[in-house]
């Protein structure tokens, strides 16, 4: 039986747990959260035969899909709410490790969950351990700490080397009542600024991952940041997670599948939207307990 991938409902509160036990009766769901507008962005020209780093392995399905959306030395910007980013991030970081990959990760919001990590990358064939052991890990908790931190991630990149870069939600920390809001606006330009000149100098790709209107609450970042690969902005539907990528309109649609079973997603579709059935091999929901 393999494991599948099950988001709650979109009404859940942010803070939910976004796995569940495959099998679970679904709850009555509410109806798809339609697209958000997007912003007027400026996507990096892309030359015809540009070929994506291997940053995560070629199956399951999702991750080329998601690996077509990187490009050295550019920013991809993933936006949505936790409850339907958060899963398909810590897939990501699973996949990187099974991969051979090493992430630098900067988190701004306090939302990295190693247990989780580990027991996906173990259901993907990697110790947990070591899947943990090729993310490098940086938290910040006030503004001008992730401002110290983003100024000196250069350095950190040159001594580990890492294949891809994650800045993950770093306006959260400038929301705070402590940050005057033109110094807030000078801050977040600062840092825009800086992560064009990593993402220039270290030609890795770099996700900047955002919550719902994060790119109205980081100025600078559009137009004095890091040249844009791609803009991805996920919705949760029923027990479905719906991604939209703006570079060439795909969208995907990740389900919940059981080992075995076969879906109309094989037959492939006219349009430009994929359906992807999440079937990875099972993971352990809890540890044996140990006698003595």
């Amino acid at each position: 039986m393999a494991y599948a991938v099950e988001i709650e409902p979109a009404l859940a509160p942010e803070d939910a747990e976004p796995f569940a036990l495959p099998g679970r009766d679904a709850p009555a769901m509410p109806r798809p959260i339609p697209d958000a507008p997007l912003p007027r962005i400026r996507l990096a020209p892309r030359p015809r035969r540009s070929r994506s780093p291997a940053i995560l392995p070629r199956e399951p399905a999702l991750f080329p899909w998601l690996a077509r959306r990187f490009a050295p030395g550019e920013a991809t910007v993933w936006t949505g709410p936790r409850t339907a980013l958060e899963p398909i991030l810590e897939l990501l970081y699973a996949g990187s490790a099974r991969a051979r990959g090493r992430i630098s990760l900067l988190e701004g919001a306090n939302r990295f969950h190693p247990y989780r990590v580990g027991e996906l990358g173990r259901s993907l064939g990697v110790d947990a351990t070591e899947t943990l052991r090729r993310i490098r890990l940086a938290r910040a908790f006030t503004a001008y700490q992730m401002v110290a931190l983003v100024d000196g991630w250069a350095a950190e990149v040159r001594r580990h080397r890492p294949t891809l870069l994650v800045a993950h939600e770093l306006p959260a920390l400038f929301a705070a009542d402590e940050v005057p809001d033109d110094e807030r606006v000078a801050l977040l330009r600062h840092v825009a600024r800086v992560l064009r000149a990593l993402a220039d100098r270290v030609r890795a790709p770099l996700l900047v991952t955002l919550a719902p209107g994060g790119l109205a609450r980081f100025p600078g970042l559009a137009e004095e940041g890091p040249r844009w690969c791609d803009y991805l902005s996920f919705v949760r539907g029923p027990s479905t997670v719906r991604v939209h990528a703006l570079r060439d309109d795909g969208r995907l649609t990740l389900i919940p599948r059981a080992g075995g079973q076969r879906g109309i997603e094989e037959f492939g579709s006219p349009s430009n939207e994929e359906v992807i059935a999440w079937g990875a091999p099972p993971r352990r929901t809890a540890r044996r307990s140990r006698s003595g």
